[in-house]
């Protein structure tokens, strides 16, 4: 169980690092800057951590493809990007080959 926690703060983590990324305007204001770098150094870390008991495919899947998803709706509500349709379905799609992906190791 503390190996899904890793997971999840991997992900926070990441979503956190991609926002500061935007907000630092290209390395053009200090904190988000510095932020990029702290963040993904604690997501990486707990990515380690996670991969120490769970399937790294799997791992890598959600980690990126629930980051994926997450980042998307923050980009469309707080960044104000478009929603496109064709962006909403191809979303829909990685949370399904996740998903797929999930209930092949758990018969596996």
């Amino acid at each position: 169980m503390q190996h899904w926690v890793y997971l999840a703060g991997a992900i926070v983590f990441d979503v956190a690092a991609m926002v500061s990324m935007k907000l630092s305007l290209g390395f053009t204001r200090l904190t988000p800057s510095v932020l990029i770098f702290v963040f993904y150094t604690v997501s990486f870390t707990a990515l380690t951590l996670a991969v120490k008991k769970l399937d790294i495919a799997v791992v890598y899947a959600i980690w990126s493809g629930v980051g994926t998803l997450i980042i998307a709706i923050v980009g469309m509500t707080y960044f104000k990007e478009p929603a496109t349709l064709l962006k909403i379905v191809s979303i829909g799609l990685i949370v399904v080959g996740v998903i797929g992906l999930n209930l092949s190791v758990m018969k596996g």
